[in-house]
C-alpha cells in the first residue's frame, strides 16, 4: 500500500512550498486528503496531513513572521481542510443538522441585558437570554431584567438549575429522540486537524508568555500576543456554535490523553517543539508557590518518610527557581516586619495541602489551555471559547474537575493581577456556571477534595496580610487578625473565591459533607478566627486623630462576605432534628476556637479600656447555631453551653460594643472622627443587623440567663460607666466620665436593658412574626416603597433561615395585612411622590414597638420620626392629644430554653437602680432625663408582667421589715419589693454637699446624721463591690484554690475614690417604697397634688380585666396608672398599700425646681414664641408691601393658583401705576430716571412649532416600520411658505407677510414681581462677588427673583403710563369709520422720534439686546440681506406674537373659559408692548408702502420693480394687526384699536372666502354661481370681477352644498385671528374676557371686539354680518384680486396653494409613549445610531420629535457640542427633554443647565427603577406625563424643577 501513497503525494509538494496556494488549490488537495484518508492507504496520508498541517500552523508564522496574514492563511487551510474541500458554509449547514439542542448555553459577557425568574429559578444563580425569556411562558412570574456585571450563560433546557417549565419552545424537546447519527466521513478530517490546530494554538501561548521580571507582567506583550491569537480562538468559538456533534469531537481532542503526549511532550526531532516546551516547564514552575524560606523550611521536616523524594526535590526546585521572583512580593508587603514574626497557622495535613497548593501536573490540552488562560488573566475570548464548551456533558466534568484542579493557582495569579477587579468578574463568569449545579459540585466535592481545596485556598489567600492583634494585652498577645488596609481586603480581591464558596454550600450534600468533616471544621474557624477583633479602634483621648482611615468598611465587608454568608449558608441546612450532630461539631470547634483567642490576646475578665472593634464573627457563628439548635432542632441549650466561667468571658466583648455603641453616640469619640460613627451605624444598617447586632444582643440574652443576675447587671453598669452616678446622694464624682456625658450614657444603658429584656427576635418568635414586626418597625419610622422595604429587611439571611425569597407569598401578606398603599401622587412644586406604603391604623394601635425601632435605626432622627408619626396618629384619631410617650406592648412568650432571663427583672441590684433612679427624678438630680424616668418605668412594666410566680400574700408577717437589715429589699421579687419601705440610706458624698452641712435637729431618730441607735438600718450598697464578690463565687465554683491565687486583680483601679474632694459618708432618711415614689412621681408630672386616685375605688372590674384601651396610649402619668394598676392586680398587699399612701395627704412636694432638661425646653419655649412674634412682624411689613406676594410664591409652585396680576390691572381710581420694589422696600411710579422693571424670564422656545394639524398625536417609533417625519408640524409648513413667497416676491414685503418665531420664538414670561432697575443691578452685583453659584449662571444675566426665588434672566422696564388716560381712551368714541381711518394713517405717519437719552429708553434698548440675544442668530435671520433692518422688524413683532400664541395655548386653545387665566398672570404683554413699539416706530415705513393704505383706499398699480410685493390676500392678518398696533404711537386708543380690527377683519374674511373657493370642486363652483349672490359684499359686480380675474367663483348663500358647513369653515377661518385680537385687547385696554360655550366663540369675541354692533340671535346670524368696509367692498375685493391676477399670469401652479392657509391647529403634544417600557427598552437599547452607526453606549430619544441620539457620545460629538445638547438646540431651541433608554428617567435640558425630571414609567408598586437596577416591568404614568407635557408647554421647566446643574456641552 505504499506506492499509491508515493504517487499521492508527488503533486502536492509544489503547492506546500507556496503556503499561499490559492482557495481553488486548498480545496483541491482538502479533497484529495480526505477520499486518501477513506481508502485504503490511510496511515500515509495521516503523516501527509500532519506534515502539512506543521508547516501550515509553525508558530514561526504567529507573531514573528507574516503576523496577520499569515494567520488568516492558516485559518484558511482549516476550513478546507476540516471540511474536506466543500463550501464552508455547506459544511456548518450539515454538521448543524446533527446537533441534538437541548440547552441554550449561549456565553454572554458584562452589560448584556439578561434576565432571571425566581418562579422557575432552582438556583439563585439562574439566568436566561432575552430570547429564550420572551419564548418562554414566564408571565405573572417574579423575574427580573438585569445588566450582567461579570457575563454568565443561558440555562435554558438545564433542568439542574430551573424548573423544565421555564424553558422556552426550543428547549423543550427532548434530546436524541429524533436526531440522526453522524456519519463517520462528515467529521473524520475535524478529529485529525483540530488536535494539531488546538496544540498550535497552545505553542503560541508558550511562545508569547515570558516570565516578568519583576512580577510586573508585561502588559503590553500579553496583549500583542492575545490580538494576534483573536482569529484562532474566533475560529474555535465559531466550531462550538456548529452544535452537538463538533462540540463532542472537541471535548475529545481536549480531553484526550493521548493526543497530548503524542503532540506536546516535547520528545521528537522539532526544535520548535522542544522549545517551546522548555519554555512551558519555565512558566510552571514559575508559578508553583514558593514560601517564604522558614515556612518551606518547616514544611521539609514535616514531610515524613511516607512522601515520595520527588515531591520534596519539586518543592525544592520551584524555591530555587522562584526565589526571586515571588518571595520578593510576600516581603514587600510585610515592610519592616519579617516574615518571621508572622504567626504561621498550622494547616490540618501539611502534605495534602502542600500538594494543593504547589503541584499541577497537565495531562491533556483542556488542562494546560486552562493553565494558560489563567497565566494571561482570563482573556475574554478564552473564557468564552472555554464556556462555550459546556452544553456537552463530558466537557462539563473534564472541565469542572481541571478548573478545581488549577484553583490555587487561580487564588496565585489574582493575588498578585492588577485588573484584579476584570479578572474576578471572569472567573466568577466562569465558576458560577460551573457551582450552581447541585450534581456537578458534590461529584466534584467527592471526587476532587473541593471543599479541601477551596479551604485551603482561602486560608492560604487570607495568611499573606495578617497583623499582629492589638486588643487587650498588645505585648504579648499571639493572635493574629487581616489587616484591613491591604489591597486584597479594600478591592475585596478575595470574592470570587468567597463567592464560589458560598455558592457550593448552598447544596445540601456539599454543605452536610462540610459540617460533617471535622478537619475542615478546625480549618474553617482558624479562618473566622483570623477576623475575630479585626480593624480594633482605640479611643482618642487628647488630639483629633490627623488621619481618618476609610478601611472599616473593608472590615464589614469581609465579615459579612468572608464569615456570616457563608454562616447563613450552612445554617439554612440545619433546619431539622435529624441535623443536631452538626450543630454540636460546629458548637465545639467554635468554643475552641474562642478558647484559643482567649488564651491568646491573653483575657482575664476585665477588657481593656477605650478600646472596641465591632468584628466577633466566632461570637456570631456560636450564637447563631445556638439558636437554630433551640429553634429547629430541639436541642437542649444546657447541654452544648459551656461553663460559667467561659459565659462570663463570651459575654464581655459584645458587651463592650454595645456601651461604646452608646459611647459614641455619647460623642465620647469624636476625635477619632467621623469614621467612628460610620461604623456604630454599619453595625447596625439593614445588610449588617441580622449578621452583627442581632447575634450579639441573642448571645448577651443567652448569657444572662445562664449567669448570676446581679452579677450581670453590675456588669452592665459599670461597662456603660455610670455605677458611680447611681447614687442616692445629690452630688457625686465620677471617675470615669465626664460628667457631660452622663445623661446619655445612663440613657444608654437603661435602653440596652430594655432591648435586651425585651427583643424576643431569636427567643422564641416565629420567622412570620419576626417579618412582620421588622416591617412595622420600618414603616413607622418612614412610608417606605416597595423596593426600599424588600432593602431594609435584609432578606438575604431572612430567606436562608426562613425560605422567604423577596417577594414571596408572605412578604406580600404580611405587607398587605400591615400597610396601606399610596398610590403616586403628583404634587405641585414638582416632587414626584412615588407609590409608598403607610402603616394602617390598627398597626400603630396595637403592633407600633419603640424597642425594635430603636434596634433598627440607623441614625437616632428615625426614632423621633417614629414617635413624630405615632402623635400624629394619636392626635387625628382623637386618642391623645398631648405628647404621648413611647406605649408598652406585649411581648410573646419566651422560649422555655430562656425563662432565666427573666431572673434579671427580679433581683435586688436591678430594684435598687431602679428605686435610686425613682428617687432622684423625684428629687430632680441633675442629669436625669425624661428618656431615664421612661426607661425605668418600662423596666418596671417588663417586671410585673413577666413575675416568676404569684407570691402568697400571707407569708407577708408584719415584721417582715424589720427582720432584714444587712440588705435594701427582702426577696428577689418586684411584685413585693415594690411595697418594701426603706427608711435610711448611707450614701458617699463630697465633703461640698448639702447632705453634709445640715445641722442635726434635736430629735435624732428621723434624723439624717443619725445617731448609733439608728445606723443599723442604714442601707450601703456598691455595684461594683457586688459585682466583685459573686465574679469570686463563680470563680470559685468553677476553678480550684490553686487556681485562684494567680488571677490578678485587673480592674481595682475602677473602686478607687477620685483624688479630688474628699468622700465623706453621710445619712439620708429616705422613708420611700417604690409604689410611693410612683405615686408620687404622678403628682409631680401632673403638677397637682393628690391628682393619683385608684381607680379600682371606683370600678373593681378594673382589677378584673386590667387591659384597658385607655391607658394603651399616653404620656408619664398614664404609664404610672398602668403600672400601680398592674401592681394592684397581683397583689392584695400592694392594693391596700397604695390605698394608704394615697390616704395620707400628700406632703408638698418640694419646690420645682426646674432641671436643666427641661430649662432648655422652657427656653426653646421662650425662643419660639420670641421667633414667632419677630415673624409676623416680618410677615406684616411684606404683606404691606407687597399684596400679592403669598398667592405669587404658591404660583411658583402650582401653576393653578389663580391670581390677578397686579401690575397690568392697578385700581382705577390711582392716577398712576405704582409699582414696589422687592429688593428696596419703597413704593412709586416708574419714572424716566428711574424706571420700575418686571423679573422676568426670556426663553427661546419651539413649542408653538410642534403644533400638528391631526388630532391625534404622533407615537414613539417602537418598530422599524414606525418613523417620523417632521414635514406635518407648524414650524415646516410656516417655514414653506415664507420660502415659496420669498422666491417670488420682493424680500422686504415678504418679510412683514408673515411671522415668524414657531421655531426659536421668544417667550417672556414675569412671576409678577417688580424692582427697581438699579436695585436690581446692585443685586446683580452681588451675586456675582458671592462665589456660591446657585446653580445659574450670573455672568449670563442670571438670577431669582429676590422674593419668590423664581428663575429669571432679565428685567423688562415699566412704561410709565397714566391710569386716568385710560379710562377715556376706553369711552366710546362717533367718530364715523372714514375719519378714524384717516387719524390712523396720520399717526403712523408721524415718525418715530429717537427717545430722548433717558433711563428708561437705555434699559428698553437693553432688554432688546437681551431679547435678540435669547435665540439663535438663524431664527432671527430670514432675509435675503443679511443684516437688513427688516430683519428686526420682522422679528420685533413676532416676539408679540409668540407671546400671544402662547398664551393662547396654554389656555387650551381658545378662549372659551374667559377670564384672567392662569396664563394671565405670568403674562407680561403689556410691558412688552411698549419696549417693541419703542424700537418698531424707529422703522419708518415708505407711505408708498405702507399696508394700511392698500387696505383702506383704492391705489393705483405701479407695477416698476423687478419683484413685485406680497398681494394683500397672502399676509398674514394676524401679523399686519401686529405691525399696525405697534407702529402707533403709544398709548393708542381704543378706538383706533377698533377701527384697525374692522379693516383687517374684511381682508381676513376675503383671504376665507378665496380658500374656500379654491378647495370647492368646480361643479360645486358653477352651481354656487348660478345659485346666489353676493348681496351682503356689494352686489353681482363683485361676482365678475373675482371671476374675470381668475375663475374663482365667490358665493355666499347657498342650497347645494349644506350652508351651514360653509358658515362653519368661514369662522373657523377667522377664530384664530379673533383669538389673538381679543387677548391683544385684554392685555392693552385691560378688561375681562368673557366666557362662553365653544359653539359660540365666534359670536362672543366678535361682540367683544366691536365687530358687531347689535347681538343678533344665534340661528340666523352669519359671519359676514361683522363686516365693515371703510370704502366699497366690491372696489376693495378688485384691488386685491388684480394683484393676484398678475401674480397668475406668471406663475399659475403657486397661485392657489398660496391662498390656502392651515389655520387649524391642535394644540402641542409630546410623543404617544406606549404603554409597557419594555417595549421601548427592546427597540431602542441594541439600535444603531444613524450618525455614527454604532449602537451608543448611552442612548437616549427625543420626546418631542422621536430623534434617537448618543447621550455623552464622543462620536457624534461636533465642536465640542455632544449629540443631545446639539439637538436641543436645533430642536427645541435649547430645551429638550429625552428619554434615557437604559435608565428610564427624562432628562431635561434647558441652555447650558441640565436636570434629570424623573421617569414617567413605574412597577407595579408605583416605584421608579431609575437605571433599570431592580428591572421589574414598568408601565407608563399617565399622569407624570400629562405633567411634563404641561410644563414643556408652559415653559415652567425652570421654576418647578429644583436641581439644575451645568452640562458643560457633554451631554
Amino acid at each position: 500500500g505504499a506506492a499509491p501513497g508515493a504517487a499521492v503525494t508527488a503533486p502536492q509538494f509544489p503547492i506546500m512550498a507556496g503556503a499561499g496556494a490559492s482557495g481553488r488549490d486548498k480545496r483541491a488537495t482538502a479533497a484529495q486528503l480526505k477520499t486518501a484518508l477513506g481508502s485504503e492507504s490511510g496511515a500515509a496520508a495521516a503523516s501527509e496531513l500532519r506534515a502539512l498541517l506543521e508547516l501550515v500552523l509553525a508558530p514561526a508564522a504567529g507573531p514573528g513572521g507574516g503576523g496577520g496574514e499569515a494567520a488568516a492563511e492558516a485559518l484558511e487551510w482549516c476550513r478546507c481542510l476540516l471540511s474536506g474541500g466543500e463550501a464552508w458554509d455547506s459544511f456548518v449547514q450539515a454538521v448543524r443538522a446533527y446537533d441534538p439542542a437541548t440547552l441554550c448555553g449561549l456565553v454572554w459577557t458584562a452589560n448584556f441585558v439578561a434576565y432571571r425568574c425566581r418562579t422557575c429559578g432552582i438556583s439563585p444563580c439562574m439566568s436566561l437570554c432575552a430570547e429564550c425569556f420572551h419564548q418562554g411562558e414566564h408571565a405573572g412570574h417574579d423575574y427580573n431584567m438585569f445588566r450582567s456585571q461579570a457575563g454568565g450563560a443561558c440555562d435554558c433546557g438545564d433542568s439542574n438549575v430551573m424548573r423544565e417549565a421555564g424553558f422556552c419552545k426550543r428547549h423543550r424537546i427532548k434530546s436524541n429522540s429524533n436526531v440522526p447519527c453522524v456519519p463517520k466521513d462528515l467529521l473524520m478530517m475535524s478529529e485529525l486537524v483540530l488536535p494539531q490546530f488546538i496544540f498550535s494554538l497552545i505553542q503560541h501561548l508558550r511562545e508569547g508568555y515570558n516570565e516578568p521580571a519583576l512580577d510586573l507582567p508585561s502588559e503590553k506583550d500579553l496583549h500583542k500576543i492575545l490580538q494576534v491569537l483573536e482569529p484562532h480562538v474566533s475560529f474555535l468559538e465559531d466550531l462550538t456554535k456548529m452544535g452537538g456533534a463538533m462540540r463532542s469531537v472537541l471535548t475529545q481532542v481536549l480531553t484526550s490523553q493521548q493526543f497530548y503526549k503524542d503532540l506536546s511532550s516535547g520528545v521528537g526531532e522539532n526544535a520548535c517543539a522542544k522549545k517551546s516546551h522548555e519554555k512551558y516547564l519555565i512558566a510552571l514552575k514559575g508559578s508553583g508557590l514558593a514560601f517564604p524560606e522558614d515556612k518551606l523550611a518547616c514544611g521539609m521536616q514535616e514531610q515524613g518518610a511516607g512522601t515520595s523524594t520527588l515531591a520534596v526535590q519539586g518543592l525544592a526546585g520551584a524555591t530555587a527557581t522562584s526565589g526571586q521572583g515571588d518571595s520578593s512580593d510576600e516581603e514587600d508587603q510585610d515592610g519592616s516586619q519579617g516574615v518571621g514574626k508572622r504567626k504561621r497557622v498550622k494547616l490540618s495535613s501539611t502534605t495534602k495541602d502542600q500538594s494543593i497548593m504547589d503541584v499541577l501536573k497537565h495531562k491533556c490540552f483542556l488542562e494546560e489551555l486552562l493553565f494558560w488562560t489563567i497565566k494571561y488573566e482570563f482573556p475574554q475570548k478564552m473564557v468564552t471559547f472555554l464556556l462555550n464548551m459546556l452544553p456537552d456533558q463530558d466537557y462539563k466534568i473534564a472541565f469542572t474537575k481541571t478548573f478545581v484542579q488549577h484553583y490555587a493557582f487561580i487564588m496565585k495569579t489574582l493575588k498578585k493581577s492588577h485588573e484584579s477587579d476584570t479578572m474576578s468578574n471572569r472567573i466568577v463568569h466562569i465558576s458560577v456556571q460551573l457551582f450552581s449545579n447541585e450534581e456537578l459540585a458534590r461529584q466534584v466535592t467527592e471526587e476532587c477534595q473541593l471543599l479541601d481545596i477551596m479551604v485551603t485556598v482561602l486560608l492560604y489567600m487570607m495568611e499573606s496580610c495578617l497583623i499582629k492583634s492589638e486588643l487587650q494585652d498588645e505585648e504579648n498577645s499571639l493572635h493574629v487578625v487581616v489587616n484591613c488596609g491591604e489591597a486584597l481586603l479594600k478591592n475585596n480581591t478575595y470574592w470570587p473565591l468567597v463567592s464560589d464558596f458560598i455558592n457550593i454550600l448552598s447544596h445540601q450534600s456539599v454543605a452536610k459533607k462540610f459540617l460533617e468533616d471535622h478537619g475542615l471544621l478546625v480549618t474553617w474557624m482558624n479562618f473566622v478566627s483570623f477576623f475575630q477583633g479585626m480593624n480594633l479602634n482605640k479611643r482618642e483621648l487628647n488630639e483629633h486623630v490627623e488621619f481618618e482611615s476609610q478601611t472599616y468598611y473593608a472590615a464589614f465587608a469581609a465579615e459579612l462576605e468572608a464569615c456570616a454568608q457563608p454562616m447563613w449558608g450552612l445554617l439554612s441546612h440545619c433546619k431539622v432534628r435529624e441535623t443536631q450532630e452538626y450543630t454540636r461539631n460546629v458548637v465545639r470547634y467554635c468554643l475552641e476556637a474562642l478558647q484559643d483567642w482567649f488564651d491568646a490576646i491573653n483575657f482575664v475578665d476585665e477588657p481593656a479600656p477605650n478600646q472596641v472593634t465591632f468584628h466577633l464573627p466566632l461570637h456570631r457563628y456560636f450564637a447563631m447555631f445556638l439558636s437554630k439548635a433551640v429553634k429547629c432542632q430541639e436541642l437542649d441549650l444546657d447541654t452544648i453551653l459551656p461553663d460559667q466561667e467561659m459565659l462570663m468571658k463570651l459575654m464581655i466583648h459584645p458587651l463592650q460594643i454595645q456601651a461604646s455603641l452608646s459611647e459614641i453616640h455619647s460623642n465620647m469619640w469624636v476625635r477619632n472622627g467621623l469614621q467612628i460613627k460610620g461604623q456604630a451605624m454599619t453595625y447596625v444598617q439593614s445588610h449588617f443587623c441580622n449578621s452583627m447586632i442581632d447575634p450579639d444582643i441573642y448571645l448577651l440574652q443567652v448569657c444572662a440567663s445562664r449567669l448570676d443576675p446581679d452579677y450581670f447587671i453590675s456588669s452592665v453598669f459599670e461597662r456603660f460607666k455610670v455605677v458611680d452616678l447611681l447614687t442616692m446622694a445629690s452630688q457625686h464624682q465620677n471617675t470615669v466620665l465626664d460628667s457631660e456625658h452622663e445623661r446619655s450614657m445612663l440613657e444608654g444603658a437603661l435602653t440596652f436593658l430594655v432591648l435586651l429584656l425585651s427583643l424576643r427576635l431569636h427567643l422564641g418568635m416565629t420567622d412570620d412574626e419576626i417579618l412582620r414586626a421588622e416591617m412595622v418597625a420600618q414603616l413607622c419610622m418612614n412610608d417606605r416603597t416597595h423596593s426600599s422595604l424588600l432593602d431594609l429587611i435584609s432578606l438575604e439571611n431572612m430567606n436562608l433561615y426562613a425560605g422567604i425569597i423577596p417577594g414571596s407569598l408572605s412578604f406580600e401578606s404580611v405587607l398587605s395585612a400591615v400597610a396601606d398603599f399610596k398610590a403616586p401622587v403628583f404634587e405641585p412644586g414638582g416632587s414626584m411622590q412615588q407609590g409608598m406604603y403607610t402603616p394602617k391604623a390598627e398597626v400603630w394601635d396595637k403592633e407600633f414597638d419603640p424597642v425594635m425601632v430603636i434596634l433598627r435605626t440607623v441614625y437616632r432622627r428615625d426614632v423621633q420620626s417614629a414617635m413624630d408619626r405615632y402623635t400624629a396618629f394619636l392626635k387625628q384619631s382623637g386618642k391623645f392629644p398631648g405628647n404621648p410617650w413611647p406605649p408598652y406592648k406585649k411581648r410573646t412568650p419566651l422560649h422555655p430554653s430562656y425563662k432565666g432571663l427573666i431572673k434579671l427583672l427580679h433581683c435586688k441590684t436591678l430594684h435598687i437602680v431602679l428605686f435610686t433612679l425613682l428617687y432622684k427624678i423625684l428629687m430632680d438630680h441633675q442629669n436625669l432625663s425624661e428618656h431615664v424616668l421612661c426607661m425605668v418605668l418600662y423596666l418596671i412594666e417588663l417586671g410585673l408582667e413577666n413575675s416568676p410566680e404569684q407570691e402568697s400574700d400571707e407569708e407577708e408577717s408584719a415584721g417582715g421589715q424589720e427582720r432584714c437589715h444587712d440588705s435594701w429589699f427582702p426577696g428577689s421579687n418586684l411584685v413585693s419589693n415594690m411595697r418594701h419601705f426603706i427608711n435610711y440610706v448611707r450614701v458617699r458624698v463630697p465633703e461640698t454637699a448639702p447632705e453634709v452641712k445640715r445641722e442635726p435637729p434635736a430629735s435624732t431618730s428621723s434624723d439624717g446624721l443619725a445617731s448609733s441607735q439608728n445606723s443599723g438600718t442604714a442601707q450601703v450598697f456598691s455595684l461594683v463591690a457586688e459585682r466583685r464578690k459573686k465574679f469570686q463565687e463563680i470563680i470559685n465554683r468553677n476553678t480550684s484554690e490553686a487556681n485562684q491565687v494567680v488571677r490578678p486583680k485587673t480592674s481595682m483601679k475602677w473602686s478607687a475614690p477620685g483624688a479630688t474632694p474628699q468622700l465623706t459618708t453621710a445619712i439620708l432618711e429616705v422613708k420611700e417604697s417604690i409604689l410611693s415614689l410612683l405615686i408620687k412621681l404622678h403628682h409631680k408630672l401632673s403638677g397637682k397634688q393628690n391628682s393619683y386616685y385608684p381607680p379600682w375605688l371606683d370600678d373593681v372590674d378594673v382589677l378584673v380585666h386590667p387591659e384597658i384601651p385607655r391607658y394603651s396610649h399616653g404620656d408619664g402619668m398614664t404609664a404610672v396608672e398602668r403600672i400601680l394598676l398592674k401592681a394592684a392586680v397581683q397583689s392584695r398587699l400592694n392594693k391596700r398599700i397604695i390605698e394608704e399612701i394615697c390616704r395620707k395627704v400628700t406632703p408638698p412636694v418640694p419646690p420645682k425646681k426646674i432641671s436643666s432638661a427641661e430649662k432648655k425646653t422652657l427656653d426653646k419655649e421662650e425662643r419660639r414664641q420670641k421667633a414667632r412674634e419677630r415673624q409676623q412682624k416680618l410677615l406684616a411689613e411684606f404683606a404691606s408691601r407687597q399684596k400679592s406676594f403669598m398667592e405669587t410664591a404658591m404660583d411658583v409652585e402650582s401653576p393653578d393658583a389663580d391670581i390677578a396680576m397686579e401690575v397690568a390691572t392697578s385700581e382705577q381710581h390711582v392716577s398712576e401705576a405704582i409699582y414696589d420694589c422687592v429688593i428696596c422696600g419703597q413704593s412709586g411710579p416708574s419714572t424716566e430716571d428711574r424706571p420700575t422693571g418686571l423679573v422676568v424670564l426670556l426663553q427661546a422656545s419651539s413649542v408653538l412649532g410642534q403644533c400638528r394639524n391631526s388630532t391625534e398625536p404622533k407615537k414613539l417609533p417602537t418598530t422599524e416600520e414606525e418613523q417620523i417625519y417632521p414635514w406635518d408640524t407648524c414650524a415646516a409648513l410656516h417655514d414653506v411658505r415664507l420660502t415659496t413667497l420669498q422666491r417670488y416676491f420682493k424680500d422686504s414685503s415678504c418679510l412683514q407677510a408673515v411671522s415668524i418665531g414657531w421655531e426659536g420664538g421668544v417667550y417672556v414670561q414675569t412671576c409678577g414681581h417688580t424692582l427697581h432697575i438699579d436695585c436690581h443691578k446692585s443685586y446683580m452685583e452681588s451675586l456675582r462677588n458671592d462665589q456660591v453659584l446657585q446653580g445659574f449662571s450670573v455672568d449670563k444675566g442670571e438670577f431669582t427673583c429676590p422674593l419668590c426665588r423664581q428663575f429669571a434672566n432679565s428685567v423688562l422696564p415699566c412704561y410709565p403710563g397714566n391710569d386716568v388716560e385710560r379710562s377715556l381712551w376706553q369711552s366710546h368714541s362717533n367718530k364715523c369709520m372714514q375719519d378714524l381711518v384717516q387719524e390712523v394713517e396720520d399717526l403712523q405717519e408721524q415718525l418715530g422720534t429717537f427717545p430722548s437719552e433717558t433711563n428708561l429708553s437705555k434699559e428698553m434698548e437693553s432688554v432688546m439686546k437681551d431679547i435678540k440675544s435669547t435665540t439663535q442668530k438663524k431664527y432671527t435671520d430670514y432675509s435675503k440681506s443679511p443684516g437688513s433692518p427688516d430683519n428686526d422688524f420682522l422679528f420685533m413683532y413676532s416676539v408679540a406674537r409668540t407671546n400671544l400664541e402662547l398664551e393662547l395655548v396654554h389656555r387650551g386653545g381658545n378662549l372659551c373659559s374667559g377670564g384672567a387665566s392662569t396664563a394671565g398672570k405670568r403674562s407680561c404683554l403689556n410691558q412688552l408692548f411698549h419696549v417693541l413699539a419703542m424700537h418698531m416706530r424707529l422703522y419708518s415705513i415708505d407711505s408708498a408702502y405702507n399696508p394700511w393704505r392698500k387696505l383702506t383706499q383704492p391705489m393705483q398699480d405701479k407695477n416698476s420693480e423687478q419683484l413685485p410685493e406680497v398681494p394683500v390676500l397672502y399676509r398674514d392678518v394676524s401679523s399686519l394687526l401686529l405691525i399696525q398696533i405697534l407702529t402707533m404711537p403709544q398709548p393708542l386708543h381704543k378706538e383706533h384699536f377698533t377701527c384697525i380690527i374692522k379693516v383687517l377683519f374684511t381682508l381676513l374674511y376675503t383671504q376665507a372666502l378665496a380658500a374656500l373657493s379654491v378647495k370647492c370642486s368646480a361643479e360645486d363652483r358653477m352651481a354656487w354661481k348660478e345659485s346666489g349672490a353676493l348681496k351682503k359684499v356689494g352686489g353681482k359686480k363683485t361676482h365678475r370681477v373675482l371671476s374675470d380675474y381668475y375663475g374663482v367663483y365667490s358665493m355666499l348663500k347657498k342650497h347645494l352644498v349644506n350652508p351651514d358647513s360653509v358658515e362653519c369653515y368661514l369662522q373657523q377661518f377667522c377664530l384664530p385671528f379673533l383669538r389673538i385680537t381679543s387677548l391683544l385687547q385684554h392685555h392693552l385696554f385691560g378688561g375681562d374676557l368673557p366666557s362662553c360655550q365653544e359653539d359660540e366663540e365666534f359670536t362672543v369675541l366678535a361682540s367683544c371686539l366691536g365687530l358687531l354692533p347689535s347681538f343678533q340671535s344665534a340661528h340666523q346670524f352669519t359671519s359676514a354680518s361683522c363686516l365693515d368696509w371703510p370704502v366699497p367692498a366690491f372696489d376693495m375685493i378688485s384691488q386685491w384680486c388684480s394683484e393676484l391676477a398678475s401674480f397668475a399670469d406668471r406663475n399659475p401652479d403657486q397661485v392657489k396653494a398660496l391662498l390656502i392657509q392651515e389655520p387649524k391647529w391642535d394644540l402641542p403634544r409630546l410623543l404617544q409613549l406606549p404603554e409597557n417600557y419594555n417595549t421601548i427598552f427592546q427597540y431602542y437599547h441594541r439600535k444603531t445610531c444613524t450618525v455614527c452607526t454604532k449602537v451608543p453606549k448611552d442612548p437616549a430619544v427625543c420626546l418631542v420629535c422621536g430623534t434617537f441620539v448618543c447621550l455623552k457620545g464622543l462620536c457624534c460629538k461636533q465642536q465640542s457640542y455632544c449629540e443631545c445638547v446639539l439637538h436641543s438646540q436645533n430642536c427645541g431651541a435649547g430645551t429638550g427633554i429625552f428619554l434615557l433608554i437604559n435608565a428610564s428617567v427624562i432628562i431635561i435640558i434647558r441652555g447650558h443647565r441640565f436636570c434629570l425630571w424623573g421617569s414617567v414609567y413605574l412597577d407595579a408598586h408605583g416605584e421608579e427603577d431609575r437605571d433599570l437596577r431592580r428591572g421589574k416591568p414598568l408601565y407608563i404614568c399617565k399622569e407624570r406625563y400629562k405633567v411634563l407635557e404641561q410644563q414643556w408647554v408652559s415653559h415652567t421647566f425652570d421654576h418647578i424643577n429644583k436641581r439644575w446643574g451645568p452640562h458643560y456641552n457633554g451631554l
